[in-house]
């Protein structure tokens, strides 16, 4: 139904009260959304018109602006409902209009609600409705209940004596006192403050075995309950290892229910407080428990989601190594271990299968064909996958490369998602005729080169960094992690002449169908040498043009312009300074010490004020430049490979691949993460470990404890690096590119340790 402007002129302003923005920051921020533009667009090239917002505030519009906007479409949808029942009065159409949650709509429209056939519709039809009423009114001066209730007994309604009628009127208050919308949020109050979750081990589970075993006989309130803690029972609900359930303060809500339906003494009272008894245990109790179950639910998946957009988002950011040639590899024992190299710009150039780890004359045979492509390829870098086998082929290279007098960097790369990769359709239409194996070597390689434009392939739920990924809302988990994987390609920029369609794909504006229009306009024409050529593209136009330009770049391009992050629409401004100044856009680039002493404020006008023009001098000043951390590796010691070889105490390097709410896994080289609880990460209290570290970072860390039949590793940084775990990044012994002593932080988190 169509959103009226009054409707639309409410959600302004419901949206300036909810975000704390100006009311012109919100008008403004809408206005461009709803013609379309995209949120990384309006945060980097409508800045004057939003007062600067980020992505973080634009995302929060258009969050609540479809919260709102749904509200209002129900809303039309309820009135058109009641009146048609004939039962919308002016006062109900009121508070309808003046709700702003969906949750006390619906508790509005619960009476007038189609339902099934109810004891009360029976009791309705039966003519005890009357009945209903003159109990509700307590008349003082009635004798007894029965007397009330004996005019209504009939045998030819089913009505055989007193105990039916009174049962039957009994059913009418119990139902108007379920749908009361202020018993409603009464009761639902007082349960999500006072309420107790708990959780019980099934009769037929093994308390000493069960990865739930914490969960045995466990209580906590219900508004205190932790996100993972949630997810974890949650998770033993649906593998029925868990029972759980929610006590409410239950004397405390029948003494509010009852007062709102007893006035004072009379025959009555005994009678409504029993109402009110099966209201609540019959009615609301059941309604509300699965609500605030709900509730609960949603705010847990909101935490895990948001753990996993984070994590993701700083795995996206890992630095690139660059336009290097590399040679990537997959390792692997009894099958051998895959090899591929590619280009400079990931272009794939030759594979061969090794077996270094087999004995016998494949040893040599192995060395021979590592070196043959590294010197038909001239390879400057080697990328190795973390899975099976990788210590023992990081040590194989190494030594290869010794005896060879060769030295190159030799990096141990996440191979997380690569399988899923290798199997996809993206591979297949990238190499149809390559074995799945060497696309996952292709792929190792290319995530050297340039993690975010491999990972993009893949989906983020494979990718590895995430945390009951498959167990919260998967449609608000996709939107979240899409909005992740498009704010960071557009902050980094995309080379429009080597991007894959998977890349293109996630560009402010273009989409599946116009990425691919652009692969095939690029293979068929051969590169773009303008940004301006994009228009020859079939179905491209002006809108897809302006949403999407100033993220494309073009490398020595006919202006040099195109390689940078200055949209098109400003080129003219560009030119008028370089005239001014005398010189050309070339040479204003080249010579960017020019802009030093010029007066942006002579330059700026009402579509391009000084935040614009800030941006426009800081892209000329560093045409082309990668937003992204400077590329650092780490080197892992090259004595500890497996877990029998770690020891308490040791103190190692290690990467964080994974950052959860109750902590973070440390990739130490071992084929097995360990956990740094929330506990040992800092000496200080952090309530966030996000605070302290996040995917990617490279830290120190100490061994605690070491559980083998389990295979759980607890690690400390706080004890690795006494005051200097707060220190963002350790020094770390390799070149790339940020209370674990207690094992049952497992348990307690329900995580599923990922084991390679």
């Amino acid at each position: 139904m169509e959103i009226t402007e009054q409707r639309q002129n409410r959600i302004l302003t419901w949206l300036t009260e909810d975000t704390g923005l100006s009311p012109l920051q919100v008008e403004n921020t809408t206005a461009l959304l709803r013609e379309g533009a995209t949120v990384p667009f309006i945060a980097r090239y409508r800045k004057e018109r939003t007062g600067e917002l980020d992505e973080v505030q634009i995302r929060l519009i258009e969050d609540r602006l479809a919260y709102f906007t749904e509200l209002e479409e129900r809303k039309l949808t309820v009135l058109k409902t009641i009146e048609e029942q004939g039962k919308l009065v002016p006062e109900l159409a009121a508070r309808i209009e003046a709700v702003r949650e969906k949750t006390i709509l619906e508790d509005l429209y619960l009476p007038y609600k189609p339902k099934r056939r109810t004891k009360a519709m029976i009791a309705r039809e039966r003519g005890l409705e009357p009945l209903a009423d003159r109990i509700l009114e307590q008349d003082a001066g009635e004798k007894s209940l029965e007397g009330a209730a004996l005019p209504f007994v009939d045998p030819q309604k089913d009505i055989e004596d007193v105990a039916a009628a009174l049962e039957g009127a009994g059913h009418i208050l119990a139902e108007r006192l379920s749908e009361d919308p202020e018993a409603r949020a009464n009761v639902r109050r007082h349960t999500w403050e006072q309420g107790v979750f708990c959780a019980k081990l099934t009769p037929d589970q093994d308390v000493n075995t069960s990865k739930f075993q914490m969960y045995e006989d466990y209580r906590e309130p219900l508004k205190d309950i932790p996100s993972h803690r949630m997810l974890a029972m949650r998770r033993g609900e649906k593998e029925e290892v868990l029972r759980l359930s929610l006590e409410a303060p239950e004397d405390e809500i029948l003494h509010i229910l009852r007062g709102r339906l007893v006035r004072g003494e009379s025959v009555f009272r005994p009678f409504l407080e029993e109402v009110a008894f099966d209201a609540y245990r019959r009615l609301l109790a059941p309604s509300i428990e699965v609500e605030l179950r709900l509730e609960a639910r949603r705010k847990a998946d909101d935490t895990a989601i948001e753990v996993f957009a984070d994590n993701l988002k700083n795995l996206l950011l890992s630095p690139p190594a660059g336009g290097k040639r590399v040679l990537g590899v997959d390792p692997g024992l009894r099958t051998g271990s895959k090899l591929a190299t590619v280009s400079e710009t990931g272009r794939f150039l030759e594979h061969a299968t090794i077996y270094p780890h087999t004995g016998g004359n494949r040893v040599a045979q192995a060395g021979k064909d590592l070196l043959r492509l590294i010197a038909t390829h001239r390879i400057e870098m080697i990328a190795i996958g973390n899975g099976t086998a990788s210590r023992e082929m990081e040590q194989f290279v190494r030594d290869a490369l010794k005896e060879s007098g060769l030295s190159m960097p030799v990096v141990m790369v996440n191979e997380a998602g690569a399988s899923v990769y290798s199997a996809s359709d993206i591979a297949r239409e990238e190499f149809p005729d390559l074995d799945i194996t060497i696309r996952g070597a292709i792929s190792i390689a290319r995530r050297l080169q340039d993690p975010l434009a491999e990972l993009v392939k893949i989906d983020p739920k494979s990718i590895g960094v995430g945390q009951y990924q498959h167990d919260v809302n998967q449609g608000r988990l996709k939107k979240a992690l899409e909005s992740v994987v498009e704010s960071c390609v557009n902050y980094v920029g995309v080379d429009l002449n080597t991007a894959s369609h998977a890349l293109l794909n996630y560009v402010s504006g273009i989409g599946e169908s116009l990425a691919r229009a652009i692969v095939r306009h690029r293979d068929e024409n051969g590169s773009f040498t303008s940004r301006k050529k994009l228009l020859a593209v079939p179905r491209f136009g002006a809108k897809a043009f302006e949403q999407s330009a100033g993220f494309l770049r073009i490398r020595s391009g006919e202006n040099p312009l195109d390689n940078t992050a200055v949209h098109p629409e400003r080129y003219a401004l560009v030119k008028r300074m370089a005239d001014d100044l005398g010189c050309t856009v070339g040479d204003l680039i080249e010579h960017s010490e020019r802009l030093d002493g010029i007066d942006l404020e002579s330059y700026a006008t009402e579509e391009a004020g000084l935040p614009t023009l800030r941006d426009i001098v800081g892209e000329i000043k560093k045409p082309g430049r990668d937003p992204r951390e400077e590329f650092r590796t780490v080197q892992f010691r090259e004595d500890i490979r497996e877990m029998q070889d770690l020891r308490e105490g040791l103190l190692l390097p290690g990467i964080i691949t994974n950052v959860t709410a109750f902590g973070a896994f440390v990739d130490i080289g071992v084929h097995q993460d360990g956990l740094v609880h929330i506990s040992h990460l800092a000496n200080r209290f952090i309530k966030d470990p996000n605070e302290v570290v996040k995917v990617g970072d490279i830290v120190q860390v100490k061994i605690l404890s070491v559980d083998l039949p389990r295979r759980r590793i607890a690690l400390s940084m706080k004890e690795a690096a006494p005051g200097g775990a707060d220190q963002k990044k350790p020094a770390p012994a390799r070149e790339t590119k940020k209370n674990a002593a207690d094992p049952r932080a497992w348990e307690k988190a329900g995580f599923r340790v990922k084991k390679r």
